[in-house]
Formats: structure tokens, sequence, C-alpha cells
């Protein structure tokens, strides 16, 4: 819904915290939710650890909004379906993100959030979506090799933000 854009980006910067900098994260340098080499894309240029590391809210929220948020449709997705969607999205990228919510409303499963997708979503338990998305987001995180290493976080994540999203219905 077009009305929860910055309650959920608020929600998002809490899950994405602040700068890390990991070698086991194949993301490398990042902050608030936002790497490097996805900041340097946006802006058109490098950036400096500095810049990395500076980052504040207000300089990644049309980045989040265009990226990942107008991209999945989310201002046409059900409150609630609308939250899970972008924080998956940001997570684990807009067409992973996309297909979750095909796959649970029976559309064809391309990628990419549109009319027909749309239009089924419509005609769905909202309550039911949410729960399905959880699980598939859940058994992705699951078959991934660096599950041992960051599967706990995932699966805090994935929980709090289902959970989070069945009280926005």
């Amino acid at each position: 819904m077009k009305e929860n854009f910055h309650d959920c980006l608020i929600m998002l910067l809490h899950h994405e915290g602040g700068f890390v900098n990991m070698k086991e994260d194949p993301g490398g340098m990042t902050n608030l939710g936002v790497t490097r080499a996805v900041y340097e894309t946006w802006l058109g240029r490098e950036v400096s650890e500095k810049e990395m590391r500076d980052l504040q809210p207000e300089d990644v929220k049309d980045l989040y909004k265009n990226n990942y948020w107008d991209r999945c449709k989310c201002d046409d997705l059900p409150s609630g379906l609308d939250w899970a969607v972008f924080d998956w999205a940001v997570n684990s990228g807009t067409g992973r993100s996309a297909k979750a919510v095909q796959k649970v409303c029976g559309a064809e499963q391309d990628g990419a959030i549109g009319p027909k997708t749309l239009a089924l979503v419509e005609g769905q338990n909202t309550k039911y979506m949410i729960e399905e998305f959880g699980r598939i987001r859940q058994d992705f995180y699951e078959s991934l090799k660096h599950f041992k290493t960051f599967g706990k976080g995932w699966t805090r994540r994935n929980k709090e933000t289902t959970e989070k999203a069945l009280t926005m219905v």
C-alpha cells in the first residue's frame, strides 16, 4: 500500500543495521542494507569507505523506493504483503521476492509483478499469502550454503517480518 512505504522503510533499516564489512558476506561493504556496488551504481560513481560508513537513512530512501518498493509494485499490494515482499526483495533480490508472490497467487513465475499478478493477488486471502510467502522464504534460506553462518539471523528476520506483516492486514 502506498501509505506503508515510510513505516516499512523504518522497519527495513532496523533489520539491515549499520556498517558491516564481513569477509563471509558476499555483499561486501554494506551500510543500512545497501552494498557498496549498489550504492555506486545508484550514484553513478565510486564511493569511499568513509562515504559508506557515513550513510544516513535519507541517503538511501529514494534508492529503496525506486529499486525495491516500486519494482515490486508494493504500492499496489495489500497491507502486510507489501512489507513482506519489500523486506525479502532487499534481502534476496526483487526477482526472487516477486516469484514467491507469483507462486503463492498462482501467477506465472517470471520475477516481475505486473497487472496479471496483481489481479490474482487481489482475489487471495492476504494472511494466507503472507504465511506462504514466509514459508517459501524460509525454505530458500535453508537451501543456501551460508545458512550455517547466517541462518539464525535470516530465520529471525523472516519470522519478525512475517509476524509484523500479519498484524498489518
